[in-house]
C-alpha cells in the first residue's frame, strides 16, 4: 500500500504541471479519471462479492495514468468509460490485484484509442472554441507533430529543451519530461521502481538512434516514453520481478516503440500511430510469466 501512495505522489509534479499548462480542464480530467476507476472497482467487488479494496490505491493510479496519457479536450465521459474499462477489463476480471497480466491503466488507454479515435490529437481541435482549453507556456499545434515531423521527413525539428521543459503540446501527463523524472528520481530514491527496465528501454533507443543518425535526447523527451517507461512498464504487478527478465523486458519495449515510430500503421483521413508505447508496454506483458520463470533463481528486485 506504501509503494502504491508512493506512486501517487510521484505522479504529481506531472498532474501539478499539466494543471499549471492547461488550468481547470487538467484538473477535471485527472480527477475524473480517478473517480471513475476507484467507483468502477468498488463496483465491481461489491456485484462479485469480492472484499473491497480501493484503499490499497491502485485503482487511483490506473486513473491518474489514464488521464495523463490522453490530450487535454479529450471529453471527459471518454475518460470516465475508458478509466473503468481498464480496472474492469484490465485488473478484475482476471482475479484482481496481483493477478492481472496486463497493466489496467493501459488496456484503458487501448480501448480509448480505439473507441475515442478522434480524440488522439484534439490539441489541434478543441472541442469548445468558445471556450479555450489551452493557455500558456503550452498553445495549439498549427503544424504537424513532432513525432509526425519524425516520419514524413526523418528529421527531429522540435528543439529538445522544448519537449524537456513542457513547451510542446501532447497528452497532459507527458509534455514535461523533467516534472516526470522528479517522480521517477522519487521512487528510485525510496526503492520503489524496478529502475533496470527504464534504463533498458533508454539504452535501447540510444542505440538505435545514433544508428539511424537521429538525436537519442529527441526520442527521450517526444510523445509518452518517458511517462510509458518510468510509471507504465514499471508496474510491479504487470513487469518482470527478476533484474534479468527486467532488462529483457526494457529491451523490447525499446524495439517496439523504435518500430512503431518509424514504421507504424496509419489509416489515412482517420487516425495515425506515430507512438508505440501503449502498444510495447502491453505485447511484452504478454511475456512476463515466460521471463520470470525463466530466470526465477536470478536475485528478486
Amino acid at each position: 500500500m506504501k509503494m502504491m501512495y508512493a506512486m501517487l505522489l510521484a505522479l504529481s509534479p506531472a498532474a501539478l504541471y499539466a494543471i499549471y499548462a492547461y488550468r481547470l480542464r487538467a484538473l477535471l480530467m485527472i480527477a475524473t479519471g480517478l473517480i471513475s476507476a476507484v467507483v468502477a472497482e468498488v463496483i465491481f467487488q461489491k456485484l462479485a462479492g469480492r472484499r473491497i479494496t480501493v484503499t490499497d490505491g491502485s485503482a487511483a493510479i490506473t486513473g491518474v495514468l489514464l488521464a495523463l496519457a490522453v490530450s487535454v479536450s479529450t471529453p471527459l465521459y471518454a475518460i470516465a468509460v475508458s478509466a473503468a474499462f481498464g480496472i474492469v477489463a484490465g485488473k478484475q476480471l482476471p482475479g484482481g490485484f496481483g493477478k492481472n497480466l496486463f497493466n489496467p491503466a493501459l488496456i484503458g488507454r487501448l480501448f480509448y484509442l480505439f473507441v475515442f479515435p478522434d480524440s488522439i490529437l484534439p490539441w489541434r481541435q478543441p472541442a469548445d472554441m468558445s471556450t479555450p482549453l489551452l493557455v500558456e507556456p503550452v498553445d495549439m499545434l498549427t503544424q504537424a507533430t513532432p513525432l509526425e515531423i519524425l516520419r514524413e521527413t526523418g528529421g527531429t525539428a522540435t528543439p529538445v529543451l522544448d519537449l524537456f521543459w513542457g513547451r510542446v503540446p501532447g497528452t497532459i501527463g507527458e509534455i514535461s519530461s523533467f516534472a516526470l523524472l522528479i517522480g521517477a528520481g522519487f521512487l528510485v530514491y525510496k526503492g520503489y521502481l524496478r529502475w533496470r527496465i527504464p534504463v533498458s528501454v533508454f539504452a535501447t533507443i540510444l542505440v538505435l538512434s545514433l544508428l539511424a543518425g537521429q538525436n537519442p535526447l529527441f526520442h527521450f523527451f517526444a510523445g509518452s516514453i518517458m511517462l510509458g517507461a518510468c510509471f507504465m512498464a514499471t508496474d510491479p504487478m504487470t513487469s518482470p520481478r527478476f533484474s534479468k527478465g527486467q532488462v529483457i523486458f526494457g529491451i523490447g519495449v525499446g524495439l517496439i516503440i523504435m518500430g512503431m515510430r518509424w514504421w507504424g500503421w496509419q489509416t489515412p483521413g482517420v487516425y495515425e500511430f506515430t507512438e508505440g508505447t501503449t502498444f510495447a508496454v502491453l505485447i511484452m506483458n504478454i511475456f512476463v510469466p515466460l521471463l520470470n520463470k525463466r530466470f526465477r533463481t536470478a536475485v528478486r528486485q
